[in-house]
């Protein structure tokens, strides 16, 4: 399978998990608010009267109107954020990272003190572990405290590129809620601005459901900030592990350099 073919398909799960996990919460609500409530029984000396039953539920239409401009802005966030959250599933890992095989070749090239094919190999397997260790070998002939800076100054550089990808997820976390707590309050003007223009006569049912639609964006936004937070936070914790694990692998290889004392 190729690896653009893999990316749609990324995309594709993405956009479909993320309207799931939209459409769950909001889809209960709907079913629970279109839940018609018991007819009261009026008294039987009571005068007849047409009585007009108001119900206070809504559905789909009414659901996707209140979501508005800012409710879809967040649907899009909830698509990019699983999006990112797959692919750093299948790209920050150990494997990919730190793959065990080159790991394994370069410490046997070094115990055999074959630095150049090291440096060769380093090259050839371009990844998170090589990019690092090459950098290093680079200054081979610059002597070890050089070698160290080195490997330091790389490493700062690739943890500081993992960070800002992963960022990108606490951004969306922090920015869905902020946006649904904007499609609130526009709602909320929306509604009490027709008490207003009622003359302070509005039906009270009305203006219930009103206000209820309004909160529609806020619970999008809390359905979409809280895993993805909470992905931020463990791809976060991740990379640090990995960083600790190639700091410790690469200070054992870079040990044989150190001077006598």
């Amino acid at each position: 399978m190729s690896a653009d073919l893999r990316r749609k398909l990324r995309l594709l799960a993405a956009v479909g998990l993320a309207l799931a996990v939209l459409v769950a919460p909001v889809s209960l609500l709907a079913e629970e608010a279109g839940t018609p409530a018991p007819a009261a029984t009026a008294p039987a000396d009571a005068p007849a009267a047409n009585v007009e039953s108001t119900s206070g539920g809504y559905g789909w239409g009414d659901v996707i109107t209140a979501m508005g401009p800012v409710g879809f802005i967040i649907v899009l966030l909830s698509v990019a954020g699983l999006a990112l959250g797959i692919d750093f599933a299948v790209n920050i890992r150990r494997e990919k990272l730190l793959p065990p095989h080159v790991i394994s070749e370069v410490e046997q090239l070094f115990e055999q003190e074959q630095y150049e094919q090291a440096i060769e190999l380093c090259e050839a397997e371009d990844c998170f572990f090589t990019r690092i260790l090459g950098a290093g070998l680079s200054k081979l002939g610059a002597g070890y405290e050089r070698m160290t800076v080195a490997i330091q100054e790389a490493a700062e550089e690739e943890m500081t590129a993992l960070f800002h990808k992963i960022g990108w997820l606490a951004l969306i976390g922090t920015i869905a809620p902020m946006l649904g707590l904007l499609g609130t309050v526009l709602g909320m003007i929306t509604a009490f601005n027709s008490i207003v223009a009622s003359g302070g006569a509005a039906d009270p049912v009305k203006l219930a459901k009103g206000i209820s639609m309004a909160l529609v964006t806020t619970l999008e936004g809390l359905v979409v900030a809280i895993p993805v937070l909470t992905a931020y936070t463990f791809f976060k914790n991740r990379v640090s592990r990995i960083m600790l694990e190639m700091g410790v692998i690469t200070g054992d290889l870079l040990d044989r350099f150190r001077p006598a004392q």
